[in-house]
């Protein structure tokens, strides 16, 4: 999948390990890596889906067009696909088979 981020300081961050653990911690740098290894080698969200340890789910409300995959409890790693046109299915639902794409928001604990 290809992935974009939201500023190039986050890329920066995202992308260099020890930035990673100076700015969540060790604990929490090492399973935002796993996360974000599962997410580049998935070709689309709905193989992200299927690992369940990803926790991949829509958000709501405010968040709507937003998902999340869990992190350190209670904190979440938020992205939007990064599409020109949401692929959807017939009955309107959003087609994770179909993305391709993400950009990455923010790591927060949004409860």
């Amino acid at each position: 999948m290809e992935i974009s981020f939201k500023s190039r300081k986050d890329q920066k961050t995202f992308n260099e390990y020890r930035t990673l653990k100076k700015e969540y911690g060790d604990p929490m740098a090492k399973t935002i890596q796993k996360r974000m290894a599962v997410l580049k080698n998935a070709p689309t969200l709905f193989h992200v889906q299927a690992d369940r340890t990803m926790r991949l789910h829509p958000l709501k409300g405010n968040r709507n067009g937003q998902f999340a995959v869990n992190l350190k409890h209670p904190f979440r790693l938020v992205f939007i696909p990064n599409h020109d046109t949401l692929p959807t299915t017939e009955d309107g639902a959003v087609d994770l088979s179909k993305i391709t794409a993400i950009t990455i928001l923010e790591v927060i604990d949004y409860h």
